[in-house]
């Protein structure tokens, strides 16, 4: 699209030449105004962008005369609105891959965090608990083994 609408311009300047096409531009941006809203929604705990684009004609005549441009120009002005609607689509999947890519990254930090820090550290405590319940329970063995001597020779 973005090359069409290049090769639709070069097209353009070479029929109407670069002054007059400007001329045209600046007289256009009068007569239209681009309205942009930008909301956000929440999805699956990422913040998305939900941009709204509308051009306000303000008349319903182009801002040129037909006899004096080129076919060219309805062509890439056609284009142009198509391009800045695929641009706006893009931007949005933009946003989106990198949020998604930071909270990969979050989740890929705190996932390494765990698996270096905190597990290892867990199954020391474990190891350490475990050791400490075999003791006592080797201490309580002993302690019912002499209770039963004591028992058997009284």
């Amino acid at each position: 699209m973005y090359k069409n609408a290049l090769y639709k311009l070069y097209q353009t300047y070479k029929e109407m030449g670069e002054i007059q096409v400007n001329l045209i531009s600046k007289i256009s941006r009068i007569q239209h105004n681009p309205l942009i809203s930008i909301k956000y929604r929440k999805s699956f705990g990422i913040i998305i962008p939900d941009i709204k684009y509308e051009i306000i004609q303000e008349g319903h005549l182009p801002a040129y005369s037909f006899e004096n441009t080129s076919h060219n120009c309805d062509d890439l002005i056609n284009i142009l609105k198509d391009l800045f609607e695929a641009m706006i689509h893009l931007v949005e999947k933009e946003d989106l891959m990198l949020k998604v890519a930071l909270n990969f990254k979050k989740i890929n930090r705190r996932i390494s965090g765990l698996k270096k820090k905190i597990i290892p550290e867990l199954q020391i405590e474990i190891k350490k608990i475990n050791d400490i319940l075999e003791e006592v329970e080797r201490e309580n063995f002993v302690r019912l083994k002499k209770t039963k001597d004591l028992i058997i020779q009284k």
